[in-house]
């Protein structure tokens, strides 16, 4: 049978970790791109040669670890960089997380994906799901929570993808705006929805 595969995505601070925490918690295996592209990116790995080849040898440790405070700051600055960096990583994190989706034993799957509009992998889910919280909230939130400075923030949310263009290709818009209960709630619905949607596939 095909996997019923879910993209969720949505800005810094708007609860994306909060709403897949939650889902795994009822049994969904959640396939988070962040730690995926940690293992990608650790030493030892292709990847990490790869990006001293395009972002300089400055981005290595002496241990050869990637240095990922240098590599945050070299491609917020330079787009090219960026694009670089993103070519490189990318792709190879879709394949392990496919890999690791071909083994799921929950009714879906749900790929939670920090730029999953700016990288335009929209079209290979059957339902994307949006988490969308205004941004003096989710400035609260992340300044809270992170050693992240007000600058750092600003650039971060520069380079993401606005709202409304996360809003124009979800399936789902859930606004995260209230307390940890609530968002529960509408999870649990959302749940409910995807469940049924998978059994139809």
């Amino acid at each position: 049978m095909a996997i019923f595969k879910v993209g969720l995505t949505g800005g810094i601070g708007s609860g994306k970790s909060a709403a897949t925490d939650y889902l795994a918690t009822l049994g969904v295996q959640i396939l988070d791109a962040d730690r995926f592209a940690h293992q990608v990116t650790a030493n030892g790995q292709s990847a990490v040669a790869e990006i001293a080849q395009q972002l300089g040898q400055q981005v290595l440790t002496a241990s050869g670890d990637l240095d990922r405070a240098m590599v945050r700051q070299i491609v917020f600055t330079d787009k090219s960089k960026r694009e670089a960096l993103e070519a490189i990583v990318h792709p190879k994190v879709r394949s392990a997380m496919n890999a690791a989706a071909s083994n799921a034993q929950s009714p879906y799957v749900v790929y939670a994906i920090p730029l999953l509009v700016e990288t335009q992998q929209t079209g290979k889910f059957d339902h994307v799901v949006v988490i969308q919280a205004n941004h003096e909230l989710r400035r609260q939130r992340v300044l809270t929570r992170s050693g992240l400075d007000t600058e750092s923030f600003d650039q971060i949310m520069a380079s993401q993808a606005s709202d409304q263009e996360r809003a124009a290709v979800a399936n789902t818009v859930i606004v995260n705006e209230s307390s940890l209960d609530q968002l529960h709630q509408e999870i649990d619905n959302l749940h409910l929805n995807l469940s049924a949607l998978a059994a139809e596939k």
